[in-house]
C-alpha cells in the first residue's frame, strides 16, 4: 500500500502545538480582561503576558535553560499562572509541588524530578529549612512574599519574585521547538510506596485545553463554559494543572480569580463581589462552602461547579441544588490530564424535580471528545454496555501521560494491554453513561458479594442530619470483610444509628445493594481523614478503624 505525501511549501509555518500559542487569542480579543489575586491585586492579560516574559528573562538570568526543571511552591495565585506559561514556554519543565505532602515526600519529589530552581512562598520556608541539607539538585531559590517584611531564615535567595520581574526584560523571545517536549511534572500519591512522577508534553496540554473548550462549549444547556464566565478554581494548581482549567480560561480570555489559600470567608466574598460563575473542586470543599455560616448571605445561583476527585453524594448534590448551584460531576485521574468524562444534563433532565436531578447530577458522565473509555475484564476484553456488567475502567486519549517518570516497571503496569488503567470498577449504560462502582482497593468483599463503598456512602448521605460519610471494609473472621460506616453529623444534629441502619436496609430490600451491604456497625465520628487533595483517605481510615 502506498500513500501520497502532502507537498509542503518551504516557507509554510508548521505551527507546533506549544503552550505559548494559547496566548494568541486572548491577547487579540481580550487584552484588558482582568486577572485577580485574592482581593489584593488586579492585572489585565496584557500585563500578565508581559510578566510572563519578565519571569522567563529572570529565570534565564539565573541559569535556567531548555530542559531545566523549575519547581513551584505557592498557593493558587497570579504568580502560579505566570509559571504555568513562562517555564514551559522557555523549554524548561515546570514541577508543581504538592505543598500538602510531608516534608520528606516533598524532598523526594524535588530530588526525583531533578529540580534546579525552586520558586517558593515564604509560608513554606519552614518546610524547606527542614530538608535543605538533603536537597540534591536544587541550587537556586527564588522567594515569594506577599507582605513587605522579609522572613527570618538562614536560607539564601537569588532574589525576590517581584524584584526579579521588575528588573527583567519583558520581551523574552520564546522559541519554537518539538511539541512533544516535556512541559510539566507533578507527583501523585497512591496508597502505598513513594509518590509517582506524572508528566505531560506541550502537545498533550494544548490538546487537553482544546478538548475542554470543545466539550464544555458544546453542552446543550447545563454546564456550558463561555467567554463571559468568571473563573475561580478551588482545586489546587499543583494538582493536575488545576484540572487544566487555568489553561482553558486563559485561551478563552475570561476573567480569572486566584484565591490563594482556601479561606471560606474569602472564597464566598469573591463569589459575591466578583461575580464568579465557574469553579471546580472535590466534594469536601463544596461541603465546606455550603456549611460555612457566611454561605447563608451569599447568592450562589450563578455558580457552575464541577465536582471531581471523588464521588459526589446525592445528599451533597441536593444541598447544592437547593442553593441554586449548577453542580455536576467530572471524572479522570492525575495520569489522564485529567479530563475524560463529564456529566452534562439534557434539556429533559433539567425538567425533573430536585431529588431526581440530584440523582442525575451524581452520575459519572459520558466520554469527552477523543476519549476512548472502556470497562474491561482481566483479559482486556470489553464488558457489555448494559448498565450492569462491571469491569476495570481503562483509557486511551491524546493527552494521557506516557508513564511514570524514571519508573519503567510501574509505567508498564499502568499501560498493560495498551490502555491506561484506572484502578476503578464501573459499568456503562447503552447510551454511554459511566457508573463508577468503587476503587478496586475499596470494594468490600463480604459474604461472597462485592459491596460498593460509594453506593453505601451515597445512601447514608441522604439520611437527615448526615454531613459526611465514609464506608470501609474491616476484617471479619466469618465473612472476610464487613462494611463499617463512619458518619459525621451536621452541627447540632443527632444521628439515630438504628434509624440510619433501617434507612440503609430499605435499599437492600429494594435490591439497590445486597443484604451484606447493611453495616452491622455504624460509628458517629467528629471528622474523617482526608488526603492532600481533599479526598477521603480510606487507607488511613482502614488502619485507624481496623479493629472497630
Amino acid at each position: 500500500m502506498s500513500f501520497d505525501l502532502i507537498f509542503r511549501t518551504p516557507s509554510a509555518y508548521d505551527y507546533p502545538l506549544l503552550i505559548k500559542q494559547l496566548w494568541i487569542t486572548p491577547l487579540a480579543n481580550a487584552p484588558r480582561q482582568e486577572i485577580l489575586y485574592r482581593d489584593e491585586r488586579r492585572q489585565n492579560y496584557l500585563q500578565t503576558r508581559e510578566r510572563v516574559g519578565r519571569l522567563a528573562s529572570a529565570l534565564a538570568g539565573l541559569g535556567a535553560k531548555p530542559g531545566t526543571t523549575v519547581a513551584m511552591m505557592d498557593w493558587d495565585s497570579h504568580r502560579y499562572l505566570e509559571c504555568f506559561f513562562a517555564v514551559p514556554m522557555m523549554g524548561c519543565v515546570l514541577q508543581t509541588v504538592n505543598i500538602r505532602l510531608s516534608p520528606d515526600q516533598i524532598l523526594y519529589t524535588l530530588n526525583h524530578a531533578g529540580a534546579e530552581v525552586l520558586v517558593i512562598n515564604a509560608e513554606f520556608l519552614p518546610v524547606l529549612e527542614s530538608i535543605r541539607d538533603r536537597l540534591e539538585t536544587v541550587k537556586t531559590l527564588v522567594l515569594i512574599q506577599d507582605g513587605a517584611a522579609a522572613p527570618q531564615t538562614p536560607l539564601s535567595f537569588a532574589g525576590e519574585y517581584e524584584a526579579l520581574l521588575g528588573a527583567a526584560a519583558p520581551d523574552y523571545a520564546f522559541p519554537d521547538f518539538d511539541e512533544n517536549t516535556r512541559a510539566t511534572t507533578f507527583y501523585t500519591t497512591g496508597t502505598t510506596g513513594l509518590p509517582k512522577g506524572v508528566y505531560f508534553s506541550h502537545r498533550q496540554i494544548v490538546l487537553h485545553t482544546l478538548a475542554i473548550l470543545a466539550w464544555f462549549g458544546t453542552a446543550p444547556v447545563q454546564g456550558r463554559v463561555h467567554r463571559e464566565d468568571v473563573y475561580m478554581p478551588i482545586t489546587p494548581m499543583f494538582h493536575v494543572h488545576g484540572w487544566g482549567m487555568p489553561f482553558a480560561a486563559t485561551l478563552m480570555g475570561i476573567k480569572q480569580i486566584y484565591p490563594g489559600r482556601y479561606v471560606p470567608e474569602l472564597l464566598l466574598k469573591l463569589i459575591r463581589e466578583e461575580g464568579v460563575t465557574m469553579s471546580h473542586c472535590v466534594p469536601t470543599l463544596l461541603h465546606m462552602l455550603l456549611s460555612h455560616p457566611a454561605s447563608k448571605g451569599t447568592d450562589l445561583s450563578r455558580l457552575k461547579m464541577i465536582i471531581g476527585g471523588s464521588a459526589m453524594s446525592k445528599g451533597l448534590a441536593r444541598a447544592a441544588l437547593e442553593r441554586g448551584i449548577d453542580v455536576y460531576s467530572g471524572y479522570g485521574m492525575s495520569e489522564t490530564g485529567p479530563l475524560q468524562i463529564v456529566n452534562h444534563l439534557s434539556s429533559e433532565d433539567l425538567k425533573q424535580d430536585l431529588d431526581t436531578q440530584a440523582a442525575l447530577r451524581t452520575r459519572t458522565g459520558r466520554a469527552v471528545v477523543l476519549c476512548e473509555v472502556r470497562a474491561v475484564d482481566e483479559s482486556m476484553q470489553p464488558r457489555p454496555r448494559d448498565g450492569k456488567s462491571t469491569g476495570e475502567i481503562v483509557f486511551r486519549s491524546p493527552w494521557l501521560t506516557q508513564g511514570y517518570l524514571k519508573d519503567p516497571q510501574k509505567s508498564e503496569e499502568l499501560w498493560r494491554g495498551g490502555a491506561l488503567h484506572s484502578g476503578d470498577i464501573g459499568s456503562f449504560s447503552e447510551d454511554g453513561f459511566l457508573h463508577i462502582s468503587d476503587r478496586v482497593k475499596d470494594v468490600i468483599k463480604t459474604g461472597g458479594e462485592w459491596v460498593s463503598s460509594l453506593d453505601l456512602e451515597d445512601i447514608i448521605s441522604q439520611f437527615p442530619g448526615v454531613s459526611e460519610a465514609a464506608v470501609i471494609g474491616v476484617p471479619d473472621s466469618k465473612w472476610g470483610e464487613r462494611p463499617l460506616a463512619l458518619v459525621v453529623p451536621r452541627p447540632q444534629a443527632t444521628i439515630d444509628v438504628e434509624a440510619l441502619r433501617r434507612h440503609i436496609a430499605v435499599y437492600a430490600d429494594k435490591g439497590v445493594i445486597c443484604k451484606y451491604g447493611v453495616p452491622e456497625k455504624i460509628l458517629i465520628v467528629e471528622t474523617l481523614e482526608k488526603t492532600s487533595v481533599g479526598k477521603l483517605d480510606k487507607k488511613v481510615l482502614r488502619g485507624k478503624y481496623a479493629k472497630a
